[in-house]
Order: structure tokens, then C-alpha cells, then sequence
């Protein structure tokens, strides 16, 4: 393994911790939150072992990268990322196992919508079209194929849920959840970032397929939290392997799920543990993802 993998921050940080997801783990510093990104990875809503090595930080990197690039857009929850400036809350010999993972931002209030965007017609996209028609409500072409490219972006919102899958909502009951006004602020905010997304994207030699944004309320503004256009959040394509079709391999932990699928696990069941050859392929994969997107750019996010 190329570096020690990370599976907890608990018992590194001096502070509250008052959330634990499946990946990432926030931290109470009074004014802000501390979101530490682990290792762990997950798969059919299992935490998977072991954890894969420096996961968190392409997930942090990146989405540092894509703050930083953004801020100009929308405005977002980050205030830095150095570990440095954590002072007393890690000790010095912890603070080189926290560095690159760490991410300090604003608080705010969450608005519970997950808001996808979709440029092409793939994964839950594809299955609603298949069966209706339709994608969260919006009426699509008939004939379509799947991974073809959509004429025009779509905003498919999700209503969150702490425990289990998102619930694919309409946009009309997204602002029936949340109000006429948020709700086309949120699809307005999305379909940018989106298209942003989209063009660096493509300069890389990637297809961003679709991708999914949480936001915050801090006061009346509304800010981008949480992570921004990493492997956990985006379908990426690598544009040598664009097919119509077919099931595209992914640029993401696309070596763990494959391993599981092709396994007698039942998916109900603890999963089997991850053999070292998918760990180190998923480990690769996603330092690829961040060197085909970061190369030859300046990375981080700072807030003055």
C-alpha cells in the first residue's frame, strides 16, 4: 500500500464530533465545522474493508480544487484547509495523518434536497426512462439509447434521507417541500455549476454524465456545501471509452463494485472483505480521476 490508509479521525480530533456519515465525519470548532474525510469506502450502503488509501484525500483534494475554481459562480462554506492552522484540537504527530483531508467551513442550514443534474441518460435516469418515459417528471424523447447525450442538461432533485436511498422527487414537489423561490434558486444554481463542470471537464477528456450538489442557507444566502464534483458525487467518463449502449466503466471505485457483483455476497449480509488487488485498482483510480482533472491547474480553496 502506498500510504497508510485512514479509517477514523476519532481520537485525533480535541473537538465535538457530532456527525459521522459513511465517509466523511464532522467536528464542532464553535463558529465553523471540521470535516474530516476518511478512507472508508461504501458500496450498497456498506461500509466496505479495509478502507482504500488516500481516497479521502482525492475526495478532499478535489473538491478543494473545485471550491476554489467555483467561488467566482456561487459562493460556498469553505474557510481553508490547512491542517496547520487547527492549532491545539490535533496534536503535531497526528497532524501529518489529517493532512490533506481536512476541510474547515461555515456553518449552515442544510436544505434537504439533493440536486442532480443529468446531461446524458444513465444509471437511475435510465431505468425511469425505460419504464416511464419520463425522469423525475420531465417528459424525454421516445427512442432514446442508453448513455446518449441529452439536448439540453436535466434537474432531477432527490429528497434526502439520513437512513437509506435518496427519493426521487419532480421539481413541482421539490417546491412544494421547500418553496417556489428556493427551488428554482437551487435548479437555477445546479444547471451553472453544472455547465461549468461540464466544460473544464472536457478540456480534460472527460464526460461529466451527471452529478449531484448539496446547499446550505447562511442567513438568506445560499451557499454550495458538502462535496463538489468528486468521483462519490459525479459520473465520470473517460472519452476514449464513450459507447451508447453498453455499461461504461466509470472513474470511480467502479474495481469494488465490480468485485462484489461478480461475489456470492447476498447484499443483506455483512459484505466479504475487499481483496488487496481491488483496494490498490480503487486506490489508483481515483488518484487518476484527480491527476486527469488538476493537472497544469492551480488546486485549493481559501477564503479570506
Amino acid at each position: 500500500m502506498p500510504t497508510e490508509a485512514l479509517s477514523t479521525a476519532e481520537g485525533l480530533i480535541h473537538a465535538p464530533l457530532i456527525h459521522k456519515g459513511k465517509v466523511r465525519e464532522l467536528y464542532d470548532l464553535g463558529e465553523h465545522l471540521l470535516i474530516v474525510v476518511t478512507d472508508r469506502i461504501s458500496a450498497f450502503d456498506y461500509v466496505l474493508d479495509p478502507p482504500v488509501p488516500d481516497k479521502g484525500r482525492v475526495l478532499n483534494g478535489l473538491s478543494s480544487f473545485w471550491f476554489g475554481h467555483t467561488a467566482e459562480l456561487l459562493p460556498n462554506h469553505v474557510v481553508h484547509t490547512d491542517v496547520d492552522k487547527l492549532g491545539g484540537i490535533v496534536a503535531e504527530a497526528d497532524k501529518p495523518k489529517l493532512a490533506g483531508r481536512i476541510m474547515v467551513a461555515r456553518k449552515a442550514k442544510r436544505i434537504d434536497i439533493e440536486c442532480v443534474v443529468r446531461g446524458y441518460i444513465t444509471g437511475g435516469g435510465w431505468r425511469q426512462y425505460k419504464s416511464t418515459g419520463e425522469v423525475n417528471g420531465i417528459k424525454l424523447p421516445e427512442g432514446l439509447r442508453k448513455n446518449a447525450k441529452l439536448s439540453e442538461p436535466i434537474f432531477t432533485p432527490a429528497g434526502k434521507n439520513d437512513v437509506g436511498h435518496d427519493e426521487d422527487i419532480s421539481f413541482e414537489e421539490m417546491a412544494r417541500r421547500v418553496g417556489a423561490e428556493l427551488a428554482e434558486g437551487l435548479r437555477k444554481r445546479s444547471l451553472l455549476l453544472y455547465e461549468y463542470g461540464k466544460t473544464v471537464c472536457e478540456r480534460k477528456g472527460i464526460i461529466l454524465a451527471d452529478c449531484k450538489f448539496e446547499f446550505g442557507l447562511i442567513d438568506d444566502q445560499m451557499i454550495v456545501i458538502d462535496e463538489l464534483f468528486t468521483p462519490d458525487s459525479s459520473r465520470f467518463w473517460a472519452q476514449e471509452n464513450y459507447k451508447l449502449d453498453v455499461e461504461i466503466d466509470s472513474m470511480d471505485k467502479e474495481p469494488v463494485r465490480a468485485y462484489l457483483a461478480n461475489s456470492d455476497w447476498d447484499k443483506n449480509s455483512p459484505p466479504p472483505r475487499l481483496p488487496e488487488e481491488v483496494v490498490e485498482a480503487t486506490s489508483a483510480r481515483y488518484k487518476e480521476i484527480q491527476r486527469r482533472l488538476t493537472e497544469g491547474t492551480a488546486t485549493g480553496a481559501e477564503r479570506p
